[in-house]
Parts: structure tokens; sequence; C-alpha cells
């Protein structure tokens, strides 16, 4: 299945100029389109100097969960067995944001070898989903049916990732990577601040699952007090069965069977066969440069990789530092805005469908894009051509890994919105995401992030949903840094200003820190925290034709860490928006 439209993509791309027309022409071709992210010159990794010592880092967004991976790494395990362990703590200490019930992808990278691999633990949609179900009989969107309760669920990925990390790439049985996040779900954690602010914004729909009520509520239904201890007996027994049994203590079994249960009597459509066929795919990870830098980032089904390199190749061709800083931003917007654009129509479930990855990659595609931008004047998204629609955060997390062998992962997991569904089966303390509700519903309409969705990214068993997700590595001949965050719609372009902020030689706890602007295409505006811009810069950005947006809190929780190669310092660093740790050991 080949992204609609090339004819009309042809005629609106003209009105943008030669260069950019000849592009859309190549990107929409169904001939030319494919899967294979090669169409330019890939940069060979930097070697670190081996001869000089480092030391291993962990970051995350909850200190227990980087404890964890450290703990697994003062055991023998490595960045793999770390990257299990942190992952099941935080399914246990951050519930809100990732979890058993939820999926995400693993950007892994072995220093013995230089091996690179991406893997796929995003969730499936269940064999009886279909393309319209959230669509009433006038072809309308039912409010809530995709982001509340068990037909939003997703199958999940993350326990069967558990398993093939530990078994493929580990050194460390998988049982033993899981004991922290037992120990954790059995003696429980101290509510703080972060999580209690979940739990008053999802109170009442957490409150309709008496499981998810019983584990995070008090008995009459309110929100604990900060440093009340969150015990989860019921999530414990469940990793003690994965523990036990690898992924079929998950998929297959008593676990198994309560999962479907629940997810059935509340409305839901899963199966036992849904559960038994879940399997990881490894993809291999797009490679790009950028000034000298190689760029490793996801592949689909996240968009986020394809969204940062397209915006890369597009600013390679600019002066981001004159004439002034107003205009440096309003070029970085406007490649951002180009690149959610293509994010929109072209992208989905590489198993499902066939993207122009080669062209949308290409330095010939960037060209063309960059031909179309002006540096004195915004173009609005209408202008460019898009999805033929009708009138109408902190939701994920990531951690970064370094081992003292070099072997690194940055992974990126999520139930999508704060705590899923909101919904938890009885018997198995497993809270299910709302990830169906990162499908295109319907043609041109806005998920819960805003994004839109093209009939690639449409519902159908089995398909995996197009993701925002950016777990990235930078190199450069002088050091490498590990990157991603949670943020819905904003990830990727937090991670692009993330990564420009390294190119510029700025440190790990500055990264993290820097406050953010983004633009998504639809809406058409820019839209940022407090101190992002100056009184200056909001200014000549009107003045250039954009639309701003002030937001009324700031997104993501950024997790950098950053290895000189000459000299061997490691810094980790955990953004402070959020209560997370960087661990240098």
């Amino acid at each position: 299945m080949i992204p609609q439209h090339p004819t009309r993509l042809a005629r609106g791309f003209q009105l943008l100029g030669p260069l950019l027309a000849v592009a859309a022409l190549v990107a929409a071709s169904p001939a030319q389109a494919d899967n294979v992210p090669a169409a330019r010159p890939v940069v060979a990794p930097h070697p670190a100097v081996a001869s000089v010592a480092h030391k291993g880092a962990i970051a995350s967004a909850y200190p227990l969960a980087s404890q964890a991976g450290q703990e697994i790494l003062s055991e023998g395990g490595n960045a793999f067995d770390a990257a299990v362990a942190v992952s099941a703590a935080l399914a246990v200490v951050e519930p809100s944001s990732s979890g058993l019930g939820g999926g995400g992808f693993y950007l892994l990278h072995r220093q013995s070898d230089g091996f690179e691999t991406m893997v796929d633990a995003r969730e499936k949609a269940p064999g009886a989903a279909s393309r319209d179900m959230y669509l009433d009989k006038a072809g309308n969107e039912i409010a809530n049916a995709s982001t509340i309760g068990p037909l939003s669920a997703a199958i999940p990925g993350e326990p069967a990732a558990f398993e093939y990390l530990a078994r493929k790439y580990g050194k460390l049985p998988l049982k033993q990577s899981l004991q922290p996040a037992i120990r954790l779900a059995r003696e429980g954690f101290p509510l703080y601040l972060r999580l209690q602010y979940g739990l008053k914004a999802k109170r009442d729909i957490l409150a309709r699952s008496p499981d998810a009520a019983k584990a995070f509520l008090t008995a009459d239904g309110n929100v604990p007090e900060i440093g009340t201890i969150i015990k989860q007996p019921e999530l414990a027994r469940t990793l003690e069965a994965i523990a036990a049994q690898g992924a079929k203590g998950f998929y297959e079994g008593r676990v198994a069977e309560n999962l479907v249960a629940g997810v059935r009597s509340g409305g839901g459509i899963w199966t036992l066969q849904d559960l038994k066929n879940y399997r990881v795919i490894e993809r291999k990870p797009l490679v790009g440069e950028y000034r000298g830098a190689r760029i490793v980032t996801a592949s689909p089904p996240s968009s986020g990789g394809i969204a940062v390199l397209d915006s890369l190749n597009i600013l390679a061709g600019f002066d981001l530092q004159s004439p002034d800083s107003a205009t440096g931003k309003h070029l970085i917007i406007e490649a951002m805005r180009r690149a959610y654009r293509d994010r929109a129509i072209f992208l989905g479930d590489p198993d499902f469908i066939k993207m122009p990855l080669s062209q949308l990659m290409s330095v010939d595609y960037a060209a063309g894009q960059r031909s179309s931008i002006r540096a004195d004047k915004a173009m609005p998204s209408d202008l460019l051509p898009g999805i033929e629609s009708e009138p109408k955060g902190m939701n994920t997390t990531h951690f970064s890994v370094l081992d003292s062998a070099g072997n690194r992962a940055a992974v990126t997991i999520t139930v999508n919105l704060f705590f899923g569904s909101g919904y938890m089966p009885a018997g198995t303390g497993v809270l299910l995401n709302d990830e169906m509700d990162d499908f295109s519903i319907k043609p041109g309409t806005p998920n819960a992030f805003g994004l839109i969705g093209n009939t690639a990214n449409s519902i159908a068993p089995n398909k995996r949903s197009l993701s925002s997700m950016s777990p990235t590595f930078v190199e450069t001949p002088k050091g490498m840094m590990i990157i991603g965050s949670p943020g819905g719609s904003t990830i990727i372009s937090q991670v692009l200003l993330g990564t420009l902020n390294y190119m510029d030689g700025m440190n790990a706890a500055d990264i993290v820190k820097y406050p953010h602007y983004h633009h998504q295409y639809l809406p058409d505006e820019i839209a940022y925290e407090p101190g992002a811009l100056s009184d200056t810069e909001i200014r000549e950005l009107q003045a250039k034709g954009h639309k701003l947006k002030l937001s009324t809190r700031q997104w993501g929780n950024m997790q950098v860490i950053t290895w000189d190669f000459a000299t061997g310092k490691v810094e980790a660093a955990s953004d402070p928006r959020g209560e997370g740790e960087g661990l240098v050991y």
C-alpha cells in the first residue's frame, strides 16, 4: 500500500519551487517506494579511544529505576541487562508513563563489534480490530473510545522485550534482572509529587477500574498523600511469572487468562491468541549525518527518527547562528513544520505499508524542502500540500544506559496517555495502554496530542501504530550522546533541539534543562515553554507571520548521557522538569 494522492501532492509542491516539486514526485512514486533507508552516504561509526577508561552511566525518570539498573551492572550485567532492569522498575515506580501493559523501542549499540539494532516492542492492534472501530454510524469519532477503557488497549510488547533482550543480548538470567522491580512492587516505594500529579489528573478514570483504584487510590477513592508507600503485590506476582517463565509467564497461562477476561468484561476485544501471537521485531535503525556527526535513531513504526533526520538534513544547508537568534529559531521551526507534515502523510507500520524512506532521507529531498523556506517569512501549513481532512507529554518515559564496555541503550517506552487506558484487569496488577489512539482513527482527525494521520496509519488487525518516540545516538569524532524523551508529539522536536545543542557544545545538564519550542505542522502554531523565546524573538517571529502559543505547562522529561572519547569523561543528566536521576558510577 502506497500513501495516496501522489498527483495532488506534486501539484501542491509545484507552488513551492522546482526542487521541492521534483522531490515530492520522487517521494510519492510507487515504483520508488521502499523501506530501506539508504539513499545517502552513511557515516562510519566514530571509534572511541580504547586506551581511555570511562565509567558507566544511567539516566532515567526516577532514582529507584536508575538504581535498579546500577544494581544489575554491579552484578556483572551489561547495558542490555540494565535496560531490562530499568524498564521493569519504571513499570513499578512510574506507572503513569510505562509498564507491562505498554511497549516501546530499544535502540542498542554493542561496542565490541559496532553492531546496532532496534528492538521494536511496540504494541499491536488486536486481531478483531477494524479501521472504523472508533467511529459511529455517521462516521464521527466516538468520544473517548480510543483513550479510556480496555477497548482502547493494544496488545502489550514490553514483557516480550524483557525476555528477548536478556536471552539475545544480555549476560545475566532474566530472573536476576527482574529482581529489583519485583522487590519494589512487593515492598513498595513512597509516592512522589509527579506521580501524585498524574493520579490527581486521572483519579476519576482510575476509580472506574476496581483493581486500579485499589492499587493507587485510598479506600475512600482519594489520591494518597506524598510519602505514602505504594505497594503492588499483584504486579509483583506478574513480574515473578515473567521471571520464572519468560514471556510465556505474561502471554500465556494464568496472567494471560486474567488479562483477557478482564479486557472482555470491560468491553474490549483481546483474545488469548492475540497475546500468544505477540512477538518483538528487530529492525535496522536509521542512520544519517549532520555536520560530521553520525545520527543513529529509531526506524518505523517510530516516526521520530525519520522526522529528526529530515529536519537535520534541511537545516544542514542553513547557518543557524546568523543573522540573529530569532531567524535561527525560525529556520528550525520551518524544518519541524515540514518534517511533521511528512510524518502525517507517509509513515506507518512497515509490515503493512511501503514508505519512501530513502527519498525522505535524501539530501535532494531536503534541498527541495529547504528551497521553500524564506528567512523572513513563515509558510502557512495550509500552503504545504497535506491531508484532506474534515473540520473539526509527559505520558511516556525514556532512559539512557552506558556500560563500562561502551555498550549502550536508548530506550523509550510508553502506555500512551497518563496511566494509559486507566484500566487494570483483575488479578494482574497491569495497567493497560490506550495505544489504539495513536492510530489514525480517521484521516485528518487529530489524536490526543493533536497529531493528524493518513491512511498509512489507519487501524488494521495486528498492526503497530505510528509513534513519535525517538531514542537516538549522536556520535561525533570527539564524543557521543545517548538521548530521548517523553512528551507525545513534542518528542521529535525535543530530540532535534537536544541534538543541535549537543553539536553546539552544550553539556548534558544544560541539554536536558533547555526550554523547548515546537511546531508540528497542524495546528499551525509555535508552542513554547516559558523562557524558550525572548521578548525580542517573540516579536520577530510574529513579524515573520508565526502564530505563537505559550504552553501552560512544561513538557518532556529528557534523559541524556554524554561520553567524551578523548578524556573518558561521562556525564548523565535527568531533566529537572521531572524527578529522575542521572548516575555515573
